[in-house]
C-alpha cells in the first residue's frame, strides 16, 4: 500500500520541496508593494530589483531550489542502500527544520546564524549520504 511506502524521510522530502515556496510568500507581497504592483509580465526582472527583506525572501526561496535536490538524493540513497531507518528519519527531520530556521534567519536578516544552520541542513545531507556506511 502506498500510506506503507511514506516513511518519514519520505514525508520529509515532500515538506523540504514545499518550503521551497515558503518564502514565495513574502516575496510575492514585496512584489506587490512595489510601484505598479505585483509584475506578472516580468516577475524576475521586478524580483532582481528588490531590496531589504523583499530581496532576501527571493534569496531564500532561490536557495530552497539548491538545496532540495542533494537532501531528496540522499534520502533515495539512504532508503535504497537499507540505511537506518531511525537515523534516517532524525537526519530527514533535522534537514526540514534546519530548513524551516533557515528561511526564518534570512527573512530576519540574521546572516551568521543562517550560515550556521544552512551548514547543519548540508551536514545533514551528507550524513544521509554516509548512512548506509554506518
Amino acid at each position: 500500500m502506498l500510506i506503507d511506502a511514506m516513511t518519514t524521510p519520505f514525508i520529509c522530502v515532500l515538506v523540504a520541496y514545499l518550503l521551497i515556496y515558503l518564502p514565495k510568500l513574502p516575496l510575492s507581497a514585496a512584489m506587490a508593494k512595489q510601484p505598479g504592483g505585483y509584475d506578472n509580465k516580468d516577475p524576475r526582472g521586478q524580483q532582481a530589483k528588490l531590496d531589504g527583506w523583499g530581496a532576501r525572501a527571493r534569496a531564500a526561496h532561490y536557495n530552497g531550489f539548491e538545496a532540495f535536490p542533494g537532501f531528496a538524493a540522499a534520502v533515495l540513497v539512504a532508503h535504497l542502500c537499507g540505511a537506518d531507518d531511525y537515523r534516517a528519519s532524525v537526519l530527514s527531520v533535522a534537514f526540514v527544520v534546519s530548513r524551516t530556521l533557515y528561511i526564518g534567519a534570512y527573512l530576519a536578516d540574521q546572516d551568521y546564524l543562517r550560515s550556521a544552520i544552512w551548514g547543519i541542513g548540508f551536514v545533514c545531507t551528507l550524513a544521509l549520504f554516509g548512512l548506509p556506511w554506518l
